[in-house]
C-alpha cells in the first residue's frame, strides 16, 4: 500500500506542478468584483439506503425483521425452547386481508413459564446498548383470552442479562392491539441481543415487534439515531437528496422505490428487498431489506429539522440499465408521472387535498415547501429523454416553479454524457446531474472543468462525487489524499457558482459491519459515528460557503493547479466577511501573500481553519478527529495576509470587512 501511495505521489507531482524547495506566490483577491452568486443550496448531502444506511443505520429500530416479512420469515430470529412441540411457532400469511404487511407469528403456549419457550433477535449485526438509557419495547398482538406475559431481556454474547422487564398483554378478542413498555439497561454493549420469553397458555399472535433507544433525534418515538443526524445538522447542508441513488431505479421495475408505500401508519408500509442485498457478490447482504420506517415523510421532516431543502428523486419508468435495463412503455408511463404530481401535493398541498391530508394526518399540517425534484437516477439514452419530456411537460404544466434535476448518466464524459448534456440543454433543463467517482488525479486535473461551461441556461448539479484512492475491492479508504483532492476540485465548483448550483458527496453513511460500497462520508457501528476527512472537508465548505464568489488569481489566472495550488474566494454578505480557501496539494510548504483589493478596511486579524496530514491518514472510531480542522488566528497588515501553507493542506480563512 505504501508503495502505491509513493507512486501516486510521483504521478501527482508530475501532473500538477514541479517540486520546489520553496515556492512563493502572490494571490490577488478582488473583493469588489462579484463573479457569481453562491446559492444557499450549494453544498448539500446525498442519502441512499446503501451500506445499511437506513435500517441498521440512521433509523434507530434495533429489531431486525420485526414483522416477519423478510424473504425468510424468521431471518434474524432464533427460537429458544426446552422441548420441541410441533406447530408451537407458525408464521401466518393473511394474504389479501393485509397485502402490505401480511405475515405475523402465531405462538402456542402449553402452560409455558419463563425459560420454556422464547425468541432471540440478533439485531443489525448486534444491538448497540447504552448503560442507563431507556429502551422502548412495543408489539402488536391479538389473543383469544388475556393470558400472555412477555419477559423482555437485553443480553450480551454470553446470555447475561443487562436489562429486563415484563409486559402483560391485557386485551382479548379478534382485534389487534398495541402494547408497550419501557425499561433501562445497566451496561453498555456493542453487540447486544433481545430475548422474549413467553408465559401463559393458549395462542397469541404477534407482529411489529420493536425496540427503540430512548435517545432518538429530538426524542421522537420510533425516530432516528441522534448521533448520526447531529453529524448532518453540524454541516448545515443546503439540501438533502433522497432516497438515492440506485434504489430509485431498482434492479428491475418491481424493485423500484415507490414513495407511496413509505407513508402512512408504520405497520402499513410495505417492506421490500433492498437492491444492495445481492448487488455485489463479494459483499452479499441477504438480510438487507427496506422496512420504510424511514419513509418520505421522515425524509421531509429530517430536511425540515436540519434546515435543508428537500430534494426527492423519483423513478422515471426505467430500471437500472446496468442490471435489467427494463423500462415501462410510453403508453403506460402515466402512473409514474402521477406519482410525481402526487408527491408535490403530499409535500405542498393543502390539508384538504388527498395527499396533503395524508401529510397532515402524519403530524405535519404545514406544507414542506418542496421546490425541486429529480426525475430518474443515472439513466441515459434516447429512451430517458423521451420519458423525461413527458414528465417535464406534466410537472411544469401544473407546477411551473418546481425545478427538475435531470440525469446525465453515470459518467462525467464520453458519448452517453455528451448526448445527454446536449439534449438536456436543448430542453432547457433546470439542473443537469453530473456524477464523478474518480481517482484523486481526476479531481486535481478537473478543477477547471466548469471555467468554460455556458454561463446561462441549464445549471449543473454535482449530485454524486467521491475521490477513490485505489481500485482494490474493500480498500477504497477515506484517506486525507482523497479528501484533499476533493477540496481542490470543490474550489473550482465554488469559483463557478454561476454554473454549479448544488453539489453533494456520495454515499453518505456506511455501517462498518455491513457496507457494500466504499469510500463513504460517515462511518458508524452500533454505538458510534464519525466523520471521515472527506466529511471534514465537506463541512468546511458548507459552513464557509458565502453568498458571492469573487476572483482570486495568480498571475491574473484562476488558481487551479499552478505549483499544486488551488484557491477560491467569496463574500459572506450576512456576516460581512471575506472567505478564502487555499489547497496546497504539493509535498512542499508554500509561502503565499494574499493581496486583498477592493476593500476599504479590514480587521487586524482573521480566523484560520487548517487541515493538514499525511496523505494516508484516516479517521476511525478510536481517533474520530485524527484529521480535522485546527483553528488559529492570522495577522492582516496593509490589506495583505501572509499565508504559509503546509504540504498537503487545506486552509480556510475568514476576514471581517470593517
Amino acid at each position: 500500500m505504501k508503495q502505491r501511495f509513493a507512486f501516486l505521489l510521483l504521478i501527482l507531482t508530475m501532473l500538477v506542478g514541479k517540486n520546489y524547495s520553496q515556492v512563493n506566490h502572490t494571490l490577488v483577491v478582488n473583493a469588489a468584483q462579484t463573479k457569481a452568486t453562491v446559492d444557499p443550496t450549494m453544498w448539500g448531502i446525498f442519502f441512499e439506503d446503501i451500506n445499511f444506511g437506513a435500517d441498521g443505520g440512521i433509523y434507530a429500530e434495533l429489531v431486525k425483521n420485526r414483522s416477519f416479512e423478510f424473504f425468510k420469515p424468521m431471518m434474524g430470529w432464533t427460537v429458544n425452547r426446552k422441548k420441541l412441540v410441533e406447530g408451537e411457532l407458525l408464521v401466518i400469511n393473511r394474504g389479501e386481508e393485509n397485502t402490505r404487511n401480511p405475515r405475523f407469528l402465531r405462538v402456542t403456549m402449553n402452560n409455558a413459564v419463563k425459560g420454556d419457550l422464547g425468541l432471540t433477535n440478533e439485531g443489525f449485526r448486534g444491538m448497540g446498548i447504552k448503560k442507563g438509557l431507556r429502551y422502548d419495547f412495543s408489539v402488536l398482538y391479538r389473543q383469544p383470552e388475556a393470558h400472555t406475559k412477555l419477559h423482555i431481556e437485553l443480553t450480551d454474547s454470553t446470555k447475561r442479562v443487562v436489562g429486563d422487564t415484563v409486559l402483560s398483554l391485557t386485551e382479548a378478542g379478534d382485534s389487534w392491539h398495541k402494547a408497550a413498555v419501557t425499561f433501562h439497561a445497566n451496561e453498555t454493549l456493542l453487540k447486544g441481543r433481545l430475548n422474549i420469553w413467553f408465559e401463559g397458555n393458549g395462542t397469541v399472535d404477534l407482529d411489529m415487534i420493536s425496540l427503540f433507544p430512548g435517545d432518538t433525534w429530538k426524542n421522537r418515538p420510533g425516530g432516528m439515531r441522534a448521533d448520526m443526524v447531529q453529524l448532518l445538522a453540524d454541516m448545515k447542508p443546503g439540501f438533502i437528496r433522497f432516497p438515492g441513488g440506485c434504489i430509485v431505479e431498482g434492479f428491475d421495475l418491481t424493485n423500484r422505490y415507490r414513495w407511496k408505500n413509505t407513508v402512512g401508519p408504520i405497520e402499513e408500509r410495505q417492506l421490500m428487498i433492498n437492491r444492495w442485498n445481492i448487488e455485489f457478490p463479494y459483499r452479499n447482504a441477504p438480510d438487507y431489506f427496506q422496512t420504510f420506517g424511514l419513509g418520505f415523510f421522515e425524509y421531509f421532516q429530517l430536511a425540515d429539522d436540519i434546515g435543508a431543502e428537500p430534494l426527492p428523486i423519483l423513478n422515471c419508468g426505467m430500471a437500472c440499465q446496468f442490471n435489467s435495463a427494463e423500462l415501462v412503455p410510453m403508453k403506460d408511463l402515466d402512473p409514474f408521472i402521477q406519482d410525481a404530481l402526487d408527491l408535490i401535493e403530499f409535500a405542498n398541498g393543502d390539508v384538504n387535498t388527498k395527499w396533503g391530508k395524508v401529510r397532515a394526518e402524519m403530524g405535519h399540517p404545514a406544507p414542506f415547501n418542496l421546490k425541486m425534484m429529480g426525475i430518474g437516477n443515472e439513466n441515459w439514452g434516447p429512451q430517458y429523454i423521451e420519458r423525461l419530456k413527458a414528465f417535464q411537460a406534466a410537472i411544469k404544466g401544473k407546477y411551473p416553479n418546481i425545478k427538475l434535476i435531470c440525469s446525465s448518466g453515470t459518467d462525467p464524459n464520453g458519448e452517453r454524457f455528451d448526448y445527454l448534456n446536449g439534449e438536456l440543454r436543448k430542453l432547457n433543463a433546470d439542473f443537469i446531474d453530473e456524477h464523478y467517482y474518480r481517482k484523486p488525479e481526476w479531481f486535481l486535473q478537473n478543477a477547471r472543468r466548469y471555467d468554460n461551461y455556458p454561463r446561462t441556461g441549464s445549471k449543473v448539479f454535482g449530485g454524486e462525487y467521491a475521490s477513490h484512492v485505489d481500485n482494490t475491492v474493500g480498500s477504497k479508504r477515506n484517506t486525507w489524499l482523497a479528501a484533499l483532492s476533493e477540496a481542490a476540485f470543490m474550489t473550482g465548483l465554488e469559483r463557478n457558482a454561476d454554473v454549479v448550483g448544488m453539489a453533494s458527496y456520495a454515499p453518505l453513511f456506511a455501517n462498518v459491519d455491513g457496507w457494500q460500497w466504499a469510500p463513504d462520508l460517515i462511518w458508524v457501528n452500533n454505538l458510534q459515528a464519525y466523520g471521515t476527512p472527506d466529511y471534514q472537508v465537506q463541512k468546511l465548505f458548507s459552513l464557509n460557503k458565502g453568498s458571492k464568489a469573487v476572483p482570486i488569481t495568480l498571475n491574473k489566472d484562476a488558481v487551479a493547479g499552478q505549483d499544486s495550488l488551488y484557491a477560491s474566494a467569496c463574500i459572506d454578505a450576512a456576516a460581512n466577511e471575506l472567505i478564502i480557501k487555499v489547497v496546497n496539494a504539493s509535498d512542499k510548504a508554500q509561502n503565499n501573500t494574499l493581496q486583498l483589493d477592493g476593500v476599504k478596511k479590514l480587521a487586524a486579524k482573521g480566523k484560520l481553519l487548517t487541515m493538514q496530514s499525511d496523505l494516508t491518514a484516516v479517521n476511525s472510531f478510536d481517533s474520530p478527529t485524527n484529521v480535522a480542522p485546527v483553528e488559529s488566528t492570522i495577522a492582516i497588515k496593509n490589506k495583505k495576509i501572509v499565508l504559509n501553507t503546509a504540504p498537503y493542506s487545506f486552509s480556510v480563512l475568514r476576514v471581517k470587512l470593517d
